[in-house]
């Protein structure tokens, strides 16, 4: 009985640290995933806890649990996101606004998906190792504080979701691919780009999270499909009470950090990058 707490707890911590580190923009992958030369993936926290569990459904368990992280952002943004509504005198039945937005958000999600096919096989292999993870939370994080010292001298050309355009959201596109490489973060290569090219640090942010719905929902679909949906009790439990944590915080973590970038830049998030980069070397080394 005490083993199944155990092991329960150490669902809600991870369920905890997802919900967390998807949205800001510090990376869940040098929070959650890092490479051993010799076992392949594992996960920061099994450094100090062992999860009884296959490789297997480890591997799949970590991208799936974002279903709830994108649930929590469905919930927040439904508003925006849903181009239905109901027809009346004043409005028609489809908001073409939207559909828009979600065009572009195709278009941005193609250059991520052209290099994720031809190149993630060998990322996999090569890159998912404790220094190139420390080296791009290290990089990503200077680069967060150079950008925002840089923006206090400009006004942001685009301040609202609808002022993106196709041309904008192909760029933010191209800047996703970085999040390719771990430790860099999906929602921090999308707002660094963003933020470069001239988007206000709101208008970036909630198209990042447009961004990451068909991004997050189609690796978690393909995740759950090369493993199968023969789980053992204990296994959908997990998967289960993973995936709520993820969404319960989720849902506290993004009306934080929209409320935070109204009045604050991104600079603290930089700090903590690189500080979370130099621990993450300074323990792989003395390991």
């Amino acid at each position: 009985m005490m083993d199944h707490v155990i092991e329960l707890i150490k669902v809600i911590f991870l369920g905890i640290v997802e919900g967390i580190t998807e949205w800001l923009p510090i990376s869940s992958t040098g929070h959650l995933i890092l490479t051993d030369a010799s076992t392949g993936h594992m996960l920061l926290v099994d450094e100090f806890i062992q999860m009884n569990i296959t490789q297997e459904f480890k591997d799949m368990f970590l991208v799936v649990i974002q279903l709830g992280a994108i649930l929590a952002v469905v919930i927040l943004f439904w508003e925006k996101m849903w181009p239905f509504q109901r027809k009346t005198a004043t409005q028609p039945a489809v908001r073409w606004d939207t559909i828009q937005m979600w065009l572009k958000v195709v278009v941005a999600c193609i250059p991520g998906a052209v290099v994720t096919i031809l190149f993630d096989d060998y990322i996999e292999a090569h890159l998912h190792t404790p220094v190139v993870i420390a080296a791009a939370l290290i990089v990503y994080g200077i680069a967060f504080i150079l950008i925002e010292n840089w923006n206090k001298k400009r006004t942001p050309k685009v301040n609202t979701l609808g002022e993106i355009t196709y041309r904008t959201a192909f760029l933010i596109g191209l800047f996703q691919v970085l999040s390719i490489i771990p430790g860099t973060s999906r929602s921090g290569s999308t707002i660094i780009g963003a933020l470069l090219i001239g988007v206000s640090r709101v208008a970036a942010a909630e198209f990042t999270f447009f961004l990451a719905v068909p991004v997050m929902f189609g690796l978690s679909l393909f995740k759950l499909l090369q493993f199968g949906f023969a789980f053992t009790s204990a296994e959908l439990v997990t998967l289960i009470v993973g995936s709520l944590v993820a969404f319960l915080v989720s849902l506290v973590v993004i009306k934080f950090l929209m409320g935070y970038i109204k009045k604050h830049d991104f600079k603290v998030f930089g700090w903590y990058r690189i500080a979370l980069g130099a621990v993450v070397l300074l323990y792989f080394t003395l390991r």
